[in-house]
């Protein structure tokens, strides 16, 4: 298996390629597409060899604050990432909005899902300040409303587009002879990672679901379907734009 740079740099020239100008929007969905294939290989292969028990990857947490506008969406936003990537996520809330998310689950696991999030949400909200409810069916529709059903939109076709690259890099991995295959390897961490976080949050309740009014739901889908899954070039925290 490739190491990490590697990897990584074959990720880096597909995006690249993507973001040319000069090819088409085919063209440019299939380096995307490449590009999360490759990332969740990358996934896979930190599984296997934490199995094998050639490197360590022990189930921790992390907590990733967040912030206004929007805070309980881009909090949706972080558990749409997360879940594809077998992690959990525990919401801190404060009246209406999430102070904090708290991501739980194996360390590889929980470095790609903050460094997914960092470089979507920085996409979302670039593309944010920019969308408008102009000429919807909808007359009369407030910005905000609009806003919502579009990060909606936007979380809900990256969560598709992970959790299709996860089972599918874990259906097609090759078991070396002699040892288990990735299906069962990320089956099992995915129970481990169950009965870890019930332990310490089982007694915790799920929030109900919330109820979003708002035409922006099928253009937010849109975007994230063409969403840069890159998961290199970000040296640090970069902050998100402030949505106006």
């Amino acid at each position: 298996m490739p190491d990490h740079d590697t990897l990584l740099a074959r990720v880096r020239k597909l995006l690249a390629k993507a973001e040319d100008p000069a090819v088409t929007e085919a063209e440019a969905e299939s380096y995307n597409t490449k590009a999360a294939e490759l990332i969740a290989r990358y996934g896979i292969d930190q599984a296997l060899l934490a199995a094998s028990g050639a490197t360590a990857d022990e189930i921790t947490q992390i907590m990733i604050p967040l912030d206004n506008p929007y805070s309980r969406d881009k909090a949706g936003l972080l558990t749409n990432i997360a879940h594809p990537l077998r992690c959990r996520a525990l919401l801190h809330r404060l009246g209406q909005s999430v102070t904090a998310v708290t991501v739980f689950g194996f360390r590889s696991d929980l470095e790609r899902t903050e460094l997914l999030y960092t470089s979507l949400l920085l996409q979302a909200t670039t593309q944010l300040t920019r969308v408008r409810p102009e000429n919807r069916v909808f007359a009369g529709e407030s910005l905000a409303a609009y806003r919502r059903t579009w990060l909606h939109g936007f979380s809900g076709a990256v969560y598709e587009r992970l959790r299709n690259s996860e089972d599918t890099a874990a259906r097609t991995h090759t078991a070396a002879a002699g040892h288990r295959s990735a299906e069962l390897v990320i089956r099992d961490r995915t129970a481990m990672v169950k009965q870890a976080y019930d332990e310490q949050y089982g007694d915790l309740r799920s929030a109900p679901p919330r109820r979003l009014s708002g035409s922006g739901y099928l253009d937010g889908h849109s975007a994230g379907e063409r969403a840069n899954l890159n998961t290199t070039g970000i040296a640090g925290r970069r902050r998100a734009l402030p949505v106006r």
